[in-house]
């Protein structure tokens, strides 16, 4: 029983016939490849339209290139057919009689009146309309706060309120700070002020930098040697 196990062991048959089979598989497939390429390129050769060639001017040298044309000499005119588009018909005009003819003196608007008549019209509620008129005081004008302004000279502290510690953050041991910005007129009082970030928020830090920034004083801005107004940004800490 053994031996007829180890007699069977391996197929030695399939072994013997495998290189048989591997060189029969790839003879095929490269003759099969083969047959593709060739069909191909007897396709190409039958359909080939060889394309005719005329007009084949050789140039070896500058002096094949001939005379330049000439710049004097004008182009050919080329005759455009005018369109056949009748003539518009003119009529005669039929004199009147002098006391029918009406005359009529043109006046030309001036500026002030165009103004006038371009102007808007607001419509009230009774009906009756009244004229738009935009009249903003320089002192009211208030740039925003990331407008840039142009000037000589920014505005200088010369007093500063010093702001009362809220009540809150001092028993509770807090510190903290706060950024403002003010806008200082040109009379170096702080005409509007805003906090616009804080690291402890609703612990009453920036109510009291508000407050105090209201009591400031400054020496406003110079532009071209006159005062105007501008905005500034400054921080503000807390410190027990």
């Amino acid at each position: 029983m053994a031996q007829t196990a180890s007699a069977y062991y391996g197929a030695f048959e399939l072994k013997r016939s495998y290189q048989r089979n591997m060189m029969m598989g790839t003879g095929f497939a490269a003759a099969l490849t083969a047959f593709l390429i060739l069909t191909v390129w007897l396709y190409n050769v039958i359909t080939y339209d060889e394309m005719e060639v005329r007009n084949v001017v050789r140039i070896r040298t500058i002096a094949d290139l001939g005379a330049p044309p000439s710049l004097t000499a004008k182009p050919p005119q080329v005759d455009i057919a005018k369109p056949n588009v009748a003539a518009p018909k003119i009529g005669i005009p039929t004199p009147v009689a002098d006391d029918e003819v009406v005359d009529e003196d043109i006046v030309i608007a001036s500026r002030e009146e165009l103004q006038e008549i371009n102007a808007p019209v607001l419509s009230g509620a009774d009906g009756s309309g009244s004229e738009l008129i935009i009249d903003i005081p320089e002192d009211d004008y208030m740039p925003s706060p990331d407008e840039f302004v142009p000037v000589e000279e920014i505005p200088v502290q010369i007093y500063e309120e010093i702001p009362e510690y809220p009540r809150l953050a001092q028993e509770g041991g807090f510190t903290g700070w706060v950024k403002i910005q003010a806008f200082v007129d040109k009379s170096g009082n702080v005409k509007k002020a805003q906090s616009v970030q804080t690291n402890r928020p609703n612990m009453g830090f920036e109510d009291a930098a508000i407050k105090a920034a209201y009591k400031c004083k400054y020496r406003p801005a110079i532009q071209n040697g006159n005062p105007i107004g501008l905005w500034i940004e400054y921080k503000i800490d807390f410190v027990l």
